[in-house]
């Protein structure tokens, strides 16, 4: 496939699951993905206002990357940083505009599970499914991705979000649908309808 890069930022919990995003990396040096827009997050005054921590990250943080690559480990959901990249993905700030969000299922999930979101994704992607039902309750999102952060499952139960779930397994085994994905998370980005509702977390549990 030949696509346009983009800039990508990665966010993932640091301590479990490294490894991921360095293989991430180590593929997009091999195959040339994407433009890797990651930067280390700093610490944060946990004082400040929920709308200026979500400004810091958002205008600093993710600078001027388009798409927001989420890998959800087991322990994803817990972290505070990765809810306020998520939220500042949202958002659109006075420097940066909202991101698409592609959510990849670490291999510790035990996930076997998928959603598709975009134009020709289940063409593409998933050949081999003939078969797709459509999930509107949060208990049955809940059950079959039981490590997504909530604001991920808030957004999945709004269509207008635009949100696909991916296994790692998938795009590591054929690095083409990862491109096609990034790309697809890019063009539907500016008509996402974010669901914006929930308060950011305030400490890791």
């Amino acid at each position: 496939m030949n696509m346009t890069k983009h800039k990508v930022f990665i966010s993932y919990h640091h301590e479990n699951d490294q490894w991921y995003k360095e293989e991430l990396l180590r593929l997009n040096e091999l195959y040339d993905i994407f433009i890797d827009g990651s930067v280390d997050t700093g610490d944060i005054d946990d004082s400040l206002s929920n709308e200026r921590i979500r400004q810091i990250i958002r205008d600093d943080y993710l600078k001027d990357t388009s798409v927001t690559i989420l890998l959800v480990g087991t322990e994803t959901k817990n972290r505070k940083h990765i809810d306020w990249e998520l939220k500042s993905s949202m958002i659109n700030g006075a420097i940066n505009k909202k991101s698409g969000i592609l959510v990849i299922n670490l291999p510790s999930t035990g996930c076997s599970y998928y959603t598709a979101t975009h134009p020709n994704e289940k063409e593409i992607v998933y050949p081999e499914n003939n078969s797709w039902i459509s999930i509107n309750t949060r208990a049955e999102y809940e059950r079959r991705y039981p490590f997504l952060p909530a604001r991920i499952i808030d957004n999945l139960l709004k269509s207008e979000a635009k949100i696909s779930v991916v296994n790692w397994d998938k795009i590591s085994n054929n690095i083409e649908y990862l491109r096609f994905l990034i790309d697809a998370t890019y063009q539907d980005r500016v008509k996402c309808e974010y669901d914006l509702s929930r308060t950011m977390i305030q400490n890791n549990s």
